[in-house]
């Protein structure tokens, strides 16, 4: 059970289910709650890990968002709705999923890694970069 402490007066919430999904630099945290007459809501959580520069410590940004059942309908049709324009101002293209978009990309690097034209190429980049990179900090601010 956790309680909040608004007013003065104790409020009562239950976590029923929790579902995470992380996402890159953020996670998404979906958890059903319980009011004290039984009642079901969900919040959506987004929490992003980000450093604070003034005291040099990380700490979590929070957004939720809180759903409740009277509009869960609505909700998922515009969210639906939302999703299929995207897919038609994409041109047709599947949404695609971030772990196949991973796997696509080590795919991708896998393959580029035995094509030797592949290689020479990096090289060169590589080389080119160094002779970029090599400055003398003393030559700056000279006429």
């Amino acid at each position: 059970m956790d309680g909040n402490e608004k007013d003065g007066s104790m409020r009562r919430t239950d976590d029923v289910y929790s579902k995470s999904l992380r996402a890159g630099n953020r996670t998404y945290f979906f958890d059903v709650k319980s009011t004290k007459s039984d009642d079901l809501y969900l919040t959506i959580t987004e929490s992003k890990r980000r450093f604070n520069n003034d005291n040099g410590k990380f700490f979590y940004e929070k957004h939720k968002l809180f759903l409740y059942p009277e509009d869960f309908a609505d909700f998922c049709g515009n969210l639906n709705e939302t999703l299929d324009k995207i897919k038609e101002l994409n041109g047709g293209k599947e949404i695609v999923s971030r772990s196949e978009l991973e796997a696509q990309r080590e795919a991708e690097e896998g393959s580029s890694e035995g094509n030797s034209e592949n290689n020479s190429s990096e090289k060169n980049t590589a080389s080119s970069t160094k002779d970029f990179s090599d400055v003398s900090f003393d030559d700056l601010g000279k006429d």
